[in-house]
């Protein structure tokens, strides 16, 4: 077989294993809409408070475990792996789970996805002040990312990925090399971050050639302060952030809608 249909054929079968997967997403997900009342009654009934109690802990480990990656947890997952045969009192598993994680491990378990069911697990994200834009102890990437949605905040709230790029080449930081502290830093924004849900990279309809453009994620959204993303901006340039009279506002309205949700 020649090394072009061997290419051909490996892409084939990789979009085939993605398609099982997505399938076996939507049986998963597709029991969960097929639960009645009565499943649920004889569930509370077969189970003890200790086994879903059990339960309960399984689902937290399981979440803490894959939000080490930061990748966005899907409740089909949560099905097929920890819940199984407990389905029918899913719901009432999950509640428990949102008040361990906010009263033991001040974390907040947000649905950022309802039709598809996708949690995140957040912690809220704050610029170390005083340091190196490029630097935090434990996680160099943070300075990198707070960089980016700096730069798409001030910016209106989308940029073209020039601006991204031009604006790290002047930190120093190439995103056509390989650099010390993050690697391959394209890699690092347009796959890492956005499989995160820290930004969404899209490309911009009608160019030739192709353009893409950066906007804030989900997960941005929910975990980051714009108020003190600003603060953040304003010590960079030695400026009051209240100077930026329209980001003021914005980051204003965004942590008063923060506070009320």
């Amino acid at each position: 077989m020649s090394q072009r249909k061997k290419a051909v054929s490996a892409s084939q079968n990789k979009t085939q294993r993605r398609s099982q997967v997505s399938l076996d997403e939507d049986d998963e997900d597709a029991h969960f809409s097929q639960i009645t009342s009565s499943q649920v009654q004889r569930a509370r009934e077969n189970y003890t408070s200790d086994q879903i109690d059990r339960k309960v802990a399984e689902v937290v480990q399981f979440i803490l475990i894959k939000d080490q990656k930061k990748i966005p947890i899907r409740r089909a997952d949560i099905g097929k792996h920890v819940i199984k045969e407990y389905k029918a009192i899913y719901t009432e598993i999950m509640n428990r789970v949102f008040r361990k994680f906010d009263q033991v491990f001040g974390l907040k378990l947000v649905e950022i996805d309802s039709k598809n069911h996708i949690y995140i697990l957040i912690n809220k994200l704050e610029p170390i002040h005083g340091e190196p834009v490029n630097m935090r102890p434990g996680n160099p990437k943070t300075g990198l990312l707070f960089v980016i949605l700096s730069v798409i905040f001030m910016k209106g709230g989308v940029v073209k990925e020039n601006t991204v790029w031009n604006t790290l080449k002047k930190l120093r930081v190439d995103p056509g090399e390989k650099h010390d502290e993050f690697g391959d830093v394209k890699k690092v924004v347009t796959d890492e971050f956005v499989r995160q849900k820290y930004l969404e990279y899209v490309k911009i309809p009608h160019t030739d050639p192709v353009e893409c453009e950066f906007r804030w994620g989900l997960r941005a959204e929910k975990e980051v302060s714009k108020l003190k993303l600003l603060d953040f901006v304003g010590e960079l340039f030695d400026q009051d952030p209240q100077s930026w009279t329209q980001q003021f506002r914005d980051a204003s309205a965004a942590e008063t809608s923060s506070q009320r949700s």
